[in-house]
């Protein structure tokens, strides 16, 4: 069998997912599928005030329940040894059992761990708590007032030139924009199965985003070397931020399974998912944009006041994107947060980037339609050919060209210039254009490859898949470097034992792992080369395997350690995009159809077209929700969602979703990465909810501000 070692470009070339018939056949186990000898099941009980603190605990009847082991509460937990105020690293935030406080409704204040989940789930119930309420605050607009400028990170006001100086330009807009809080509700509820190996050895089925912060975190908190944490994630069935992080629920898990001496299985309800694993969060944003009266921007002030817990502090970049996107000789932003009694935010895709870019862009849109100037002409007018906040050059930007690909796609040259006039029959046509940006990243990383005599190539890393195909991603960039089959190639990932590997977020996953499993593969051919007593640069054909047995090696393994070089730091790096709506709307019922969705990315080199371009309509179906259905309801009287479960908590369906096309530039950007992505998992969603908004805008002349967009607001 010849393996020949020139490339046969990969890179780019539709692969299905290599995981993909393991999905669909049901042999993809996760987190909560995993059989463990003498397995029990634990259940939260959530308080049922929003502030105060607990006075007792009533668990006599759930402890004389039927198949009952434990009934744990603050008054009988083991102690956390990373709780404590003498650990080493305290813990943060929310500890599960540890006082007696209560911080928002829902929060747990109890678990029952029984022989059965029905049976744990029964005796749940039976718990009962005293308790002493104290006054709480959970309406966002009513403590706009109570704002602070964030304690952990960088968010202090920014100035570039003169504050506010869009109050002096010819032409102005100022507006608000609200955003509502938005639920994660992934399609896999979160499940914890943990086991102890002894006092200093615990492994852990769980959703997870990076095995290895999960490995961290655990350590941590139970005063264990890393090495005696195991944590196992192959499979992950959409997550969107919420498994980021781990959660006070995965500790209690492992602090169950201690106490009871036994397997625990944690799992979240539909419910608990709405309080227990964070939530995009209510914003409000106050935007002025000031120009000259041929469209020149004179400022920009973007200011945002996001909702977070009274027990801990959560912070996204909401206005940063203001400061870079488009050429403003002065810019201003502000941060701050509210603190209330609910459970805490986390990033959700796009994070505050697409929070930032729905207000900008609305704003933006108004701009346009008050100097008469077409939207994509003001966006060409201001178009930022450095970023000016950093003063710095990009490594790669193509958002001239997404414009235009975008604009003949969506059939932009059919857009009415005034808003209302465009009908097809009854009803009326709009179209919006949304832009934004995100920071394309890189983390050192590690991959280890092993070579077999039957030329095949195995392939690992401590990475995560929440849904993208990183597997597939993975494999196609070692069959370009190493000129081999992707048949040939296995990748192995989810599991902490494996070579580090960053968390999968921030769309930075192909960028660092894939820089590692490239630089690996580059590696393992220099190693193949000298011992074919060849140069280690040389390009010459050579038999992978049959050097293998020329050498008497049953195989040729190593770990590569890949990250980010010196000239890094010396650009500005960013994914752009711009997204384009076509919807109709009805008149008379305010009903919103979306026609057509036309998502525009520069996303440096695009590893795989069809893995790419379903992660696109992802996002994009994302955006829809966020513009059009998505609002988490609270009632202020008790603390509580009013809609806090599938049923009435409204995503997309897919009645709602129309044709979306997805469009790369694809150019590579080796400033970034040997392999030249940049990464499309948040940019995906970055822009949607303003093309729509300005899309129903120019449809209807209807200008909503408040999300989501619902025929109320039109008629």
């Amino acid at each position: 069998m010849n393996n020949t070692v020139i490339k046969k470009d990969a890179i780019g070339d539709p692969l299905s997912r290599v995981d993909g018939r393991l999905k669909v056949t049901g042999g993809a186990k996760y987190s909560g599928e995993y059989k463990v000898a003498g397995l029990t099941y634990a259940v939260l009980v959530p308080a049922t005030i929003t502030s105060g603190t607990i006075i007792a605990v009533d668990t006599k009847a759930a402890e004389w329940a039927p198949g009952v082991l434990a009934v744990i509460t603050p008054f009988n937990a083991s102690k956390v040894p990373g709780y404590q105020a003498d650990a080493a690293k305290p813990i943060k935030g929310l500890k599960l059992f540890n006082d007696n406080k209560v911080y928002f409704n829902g929060q747990p204040i109890a678990m029952v761990v029984a022989d059965t989940f029905e049976r744990a789930t029964y005796a749940a119930s039976l718990v009962k708590a005293t308790y002493e309420k104290q006054p709480f605050e959970t309406n966002f607009h009513r403590n706009l007032d109570k704002g602070v400028v964030p304690q952990n990170g960088n968010y202090k006001d920014y100035v570039r030139g003169e504050v506010n100086a869009y109050k002096n330009a010819p032409v102005q807009i100022e507006q608000e924009y609200t955003l509502p809080s938005e639920m994660h509700n992934p399609m896999e509820l979160h499940v914890t199965t943990a086991f102890w190996d002894g006092d200093d050895k615990v492994t852990l089925y769980t959703k997870s985003q990076g095995v290895k912060g999960s490995q961290r975190a655990i350590a941590t908190a139970f005063n264990l070397d890393p090495t005696n944490v195991q944590i196992n994630s192959h499979f992950v069935g959409g997550a969107f931020g919420s498994s980021l992080r781990t959660w006070p629920h995965e500790v209690a898990a492992v602090q169950a399974a201690k106490m009871v001496k036994r397997p625990v299985k944690l799992t979240l309800t539909r419910e608990q998912m709405f309080t227990l694993v964070g939530y995009r969060p209510q914003t409000i944003q106050k935007i002025g944009l000031g120009a000259t009266a041929d469209g020149k921007l004179v400022g920009i002030t973007h200011e945002s006041h996001s909702q977070t817990a009274v027990y801990e502090e959560f912070t996204e970049n909401s206005v940063n994107v203001s400061r870079f996107l488009y050429n403003s000789p002065n810019a201003n932003t502000l941060y701050k947060v509210i603190p209330l009694n609910v459970g805490v935010p986390a990033p959700m895709r796009g994070p505050g980037e697409a929070t930032g870019s729905f207000a900008l862009e609305s704003a933006l849109d108004e701009l346009s339609y008050k100097l008469n100037l077409d939207p994509i002409e003001l966006r060409l007018r201001n178009y930022a050919d450095i970023d000016l906040e950093r003063n710095l050059p990009w490594s790669s930007k193509y958002l001239k060209e997404c414009y235009q690909q975008g604009a003949d796609a969506i059939g932009w040259n059919q857009r009415a210039t005034q808003p209302g006039t465009n009908r097809d029959g009854e009803w009326l046509v709009g179209y919006g254009i949304g832009c934004g940006a995100f920071g394309a990243y890189r983390s050192l990383t590690q991959a280890k490859i092993k070579l077999l005599p039957n030329g095949t190539v195995n392939i690992q890393s401590a990475t995560s898949d929440i849904g993208p195909g990183t597997a597939t991603a993975m494999v196609l960039i070692a069959a370009d470097t190493l000129g081999l089959p992707a048949d040939k190639i296995t990748f192995e990932l989810g599991n902490s034992a494996f070579p580090v590997a960053p968390t999968q977020g921030g769309s930075a996953t192909v960028s660092s792992v894939g820089s590692a499993v490239h630089d690996a593969c580059v590696a393992l051919k220099q190693k193949l080369y000298v011992l074919a007593g060849k140069s280690e640069n040389s390009t010459d054909e050579i038999d992978y395997a049959n050097i293998l047995q020329q050498h008497n090696l049953p195989s040729l393994e190593l770990t590569q350690e890949s990250k980010s070089g010196a000239d890094g730091q010396k650009y500005s790096m960013y994914s752009f995009s711009a997204h384009f709506a076509q919807v109709y709307v009805h008149p008379l019922t305010g009903v919103v159809k979306i026609k057509k969705v036309v998502a525009v990315v520069d996303a440096g080199k695009i590893v795989n077209h069809k893995t790419a371009s379903s992660q696109m309509i992802g996002g994009a179906v994302g955006g829809i929700g966020m513009a059009m259905t998505e609002e988490a309801v609270f009632d202020d009287r008790y603390g509580r969602y009013i809609n806090g479960n599938f049923a009435d908590y409204h995503v997309p369906v897919n009645a709602d979703i129309p044709q979306i096309q997805a469009i790369f530039i694809d150019k590579a950007d080796t400033i970034i990465n040997p392999v030249g992505t940049k990464g499309i998992g948040e940019i995906s969603l970055i822009g949607v909810a303003a093309a729509l908004a300005n899309a129903v805008y120019n449809a209807t002349g209807k200008r909503v501000r408040e999300l989501p967009i619902t025929p109320d607001k039109l008629i």
